[in-house]
């Protein structure tokens, strides 16, 4: 926490001297980020959720869902490798080109029903559905609201295990989130700013923080409204209150995955993650950081593989 103040400094004298970043129009950022494979769905609300559906139609569903900050392109590695299966993924509001009207409000339950409302809208009856940090945390709390709708749950380095501690080194962001004076300069600095050195610790493999890697994540954070978003809570907490038991409750079969060397959320909450969800299975990436799906696509789209393969094979 000794940096904290040095951090702050920077970033405030940085917005003073006029590094603040303007909005970037969302037609803009969908001309270089949307894919031949995006769509865009309108939700209750006043939401324009970007997904893209990609595979079989008659194949198992799969539905990722992203961590904070981050959109639906960490999972291309995963859907390149599962050609075989229906791979459903998504922006949550905040993140990516998915647009939420000036007076949203995030929190883990709200992001709960966009994921219901988009695999509703499409269709889909029954899937296994996988989350990613913040997105893990979306993903459980999914399956104690509609358990009756997973054949499976897959939880990458998942957020929202009941416990205060923090991994050393965490990225400076999250430290500044914690701050009122830091969540104002989040919302009005470049996001460029930090986003290289936070990178490079979800990473964990530096080689794999390249320019462009960078250049997606500032200028998706500058989307309209996103800075405000990411800043106004990363997520919200459930209405619920979390303890070591709600994981019980939990009884699909259950995937935990995790990176030994991950410098985001603590790998021992994934462990208790595992250990609380019955029958779930645990699997550690010894060199894996935040983003194994991302740093180790082969190894971590293998695993999940053959936990799909185990499953019944789920209809859409």
């Amino acid at each position: 926490m000794k940096a904290l103040p040095r951090i702050l400094a920077l970033c405030l004298a940085a917005a003073s001297l006029g590094a603040c970043a303007r909005d970037i129009p969302y037609p803009k950022l969908e001309a270089k980020y949307a894919s031949p494979a995006s769509h865009f769905m309108d939700l209750p609300g006043g939401l324009r959720v970007h997904y893209r559906d990609q595979g079989p139609r008659d194949a198992p569903v799969v539905v990722l869902v992203h961590g904070f900050s981050a959109s639906l392109h960490a999972w291309e590695p995963w859907v390149q490798r599962l050609p075989d299966y229906r791979v459903i993924t998504l922006d949550l509001p905040g993140h990516g080109l998915t647009r939420a009207p000036d007076d949203y409000v995030p929190s883990t339950d709200r992001s709960v029903q966009v994921v219901d409302d988009v695999v509703t809208k499409l269709g889909v009856q029954k899937f296994v559905l996988g989350g990613n940090s913040m997105g893990g945390g979306v993903s459980w709390n999914y399956a104690l609201a509609h358990q009756d709708k997973l054949d499976g749950l897959v939880l990458v380095d998942a957020g929202g295990w009941p416990s205060g501690e923090r991994p050393k080194g965490q990225p400076a962001v999250f430290k500044l989130l914690g701050n009122p004076v830091g969540r104002w300069m989040l919302r009005n600095a470049d996001p460029g700013l930090m986003a290289k050195g936070g990178l490079e610790k979800a990473y964990e493999d530096k080689r794999l923080v390249t320019p462009d890697l960078v250049t997606r994540y500032t200028e998706l954070a500058r989307a309209p409204g996103h800075r405000a978003i990411l800043t106004g809570g990363r997520g919200g907490a459930p209405q619920h209150r979390v303890t070591p038991d709600t994981f019980r409750a939990i009884t699909v079969p259950t995937l935990v995955m995790v990176g030994e060397k991950d410098q985001v959320i603590p790998a021992d909450n994934s462990r208790k993650l595992a250990g609380a969800i019955p029958g779930a299975k645990l699997v550690v990436y010894p060199e894996g950081g935040h983003v194994p799906m991302e740093q180790l696509p082969d190894r971590s789209a293998a695993d999940l593989r053959a936990f799909l393969a185990g499953l019944k094979a789920p209809a859409a």
